[in-house]
């Protein structure tokens, strides 16, 4: 374009109206360059290139501002390929972010009272947080409210009713009548009475490593119990009238209906 200017200007002379024509052309030329240089540093943004140059000597020691004033968004980045890639960040921000003088690579504040942020895919997955040590934390919040859909107050898809319940489940139970009928149970499956004061209650988990206890619930001659394992499933129970447990006299096995715990 200059090359042209200087043509034109030789060829008439470099008189009269030409003169003031090539010096607003010029300007017109320069100015936004200039701007552009001043903007970002004294150097240009390059489309498809390394700005403002693959020397990283070179590198920006300013920020570079994009302000605008719309009513949809002031920048926008996208990748029209199908492998992705909008936008990536990166930086070399130290521990404890903000609050400790560091600036994490990516913050959205949001000066008005809307939304900082929001992350939208047409996939049934919305992201993934990755930390270097798998046993970090993923984020922290000074939040204390429940975040909906989040599912916030589950564990392992449980909640705390949940839990309880199943912790509730490990501390297995039977009442059992005086003639071996399974009254009531958790995790009980049979109960058998097999001969005078002699019974057995099955249980359908394993009940071989649980602690044990049988407690005859009659008021009036109620006596020791005596609890064994027979097998992995199955609890021996001995029950007898009032008084010792040496076999004789008052301690002889006699049917009496009685609660069996075993605690897992």
């Amino acid at each position: 374009m200059r090359t042209r200017i200087r043509s034109m200007l030789s060829r008439q002379g470099a008189t009269g109206p030409w003169i003031v024509v090539s010096a607003v052309l010029v300007a017109l030329l320069v100015t936004p360059l200039a701007i552009a240089q001043t903007a970002n540093n004294g150097k240009t943004v390059r489309g498809g290139a390394r700005n403002p140059s693959d020397d990283q000597r070179q590198a920006f020691t300013q920020e570079t501002q994009i302000i605008a004033n719309t009513s949809t968004y002031g920048t926008r980045q996208s990748n029209k390929s199908d492998n992705g890639g909008g936008a990536i960040y990166g930086c070399r921000s130290g521990a404890g972010g903000t609050a400790a003088g560091n600036e994490p690579c990516i913050r959205a504040q949001d000066l008005s009272t809307g939304l900082a942020f929001e992350f939208v895919t047409a996939g049934n997955t919305g992201g993934r947080i990755e930390t270097h040590d798998p046993s970090g934390k993923p984020f922290t919040t000074n939040a204390t409210g429940v975040a909906d859909g989040l599912n916030a107050d589950r564990v392992d898809g449980q909640n705390a009713d949940d839990i309880v319940a199943a912790a509730q489940g490990k501390n297995l139970f039977a009442a059992v009548g005086s003639d071996g009928t399974l009254a009531a149970g958790r995790g009980a499956a049979s109960a058998a009475r097999t001969s005078d004061g002699n019974y057995t209650v099955r249980f359908t988990p394993d009940v071989s490593k649980c602690a044990y206890q049988a407690t005859e619930t009659t008021i009036a001659d109620a006596g020791a119990v005596a609890v064994q394992a027979q097998d992995a499933n199955t609890i021996l129970v001995r029950t007898r009238k009032g008084g010792g447990a040496d076999g004789t006299g008052p301690s002889d096995p006699a049917d009496r209906p009685f609660h069996l715990v075993a605690i897992c």
